[in-house]
């Protein structure tokens, strides 16, 4: 699967073209120095988490009904997240992964028992088991993260990051 990711002012715009040829798009608010869809596919992608927001792009649904999903289970917030059908844990297992992932990127920081003491409060409040990651692992998103996050910031508006999801 393509994933073009494009900064357009404020918005990010995505345009997925799948192995079957359908496709898909929407665009997002951009945040953070690395588009949030970026650090998304670093995490999954190094996990090789094939149910995470990609995989399950990849296999053909849409982005909004992901989104929905995970509101309907209350995982907007995770105050009032309920415990998850079984079909969401991966996702909201990578989501709290990837919002730990952002707020270390923000801060400049790398703490690997910081990282995953945030990650274990999250995995706990959205009443979903913690994943078990090696300090091997950790670096192998974080120098992904680097090296897109680079791309992502030298991009002229407008242009886009293609990225490969297999």
């Amino acid at each position: 699967m393509r994933i073009e990711i494009a900064l357009h002012g404020a918005d990010e715009r995505v345009a997925v073209t799948r192995d079957d040829g359908s496709t898909a798009r929407f665009r997002v608010p951009r945040k953070g120095p690395v588009s949030h869809d970026i650090v998304h596919y670093c995490v999954e992608s190094v996990l090789g988490m094939g149910h995470g927001f990609w995989g399950m792009v990849a296999a053909g649904a849409e982005p909004d009904e992901i989104q929905e999903l995970a509101k309907a289970g209350g995982h907007a917030s995770a105050k009032r997240a309920e415990v998850p059908d079984d079909a969401l844990v991966e996702i909201l297992q990578v989501e709290r992964l990837v919002e730990c992932f952002e707020a270390e990127s923000w801060s400049a920081g790398e703490d690997d028992a910081g990282l995953m003491a945030m990650a274990e409060a999250g995995w706990a409040s959205s009443h979903v088991p913690p994943l078990v990651l090696a300090p091997s692992q950790i670096a192998a998103i974080r120098s992904r993260l680097r090296d897109l996050g680079a791309k992502w910031q030298a991009l002229p508006a407008g242009r886009a990051l293609t990225l490969e999801w297999s």
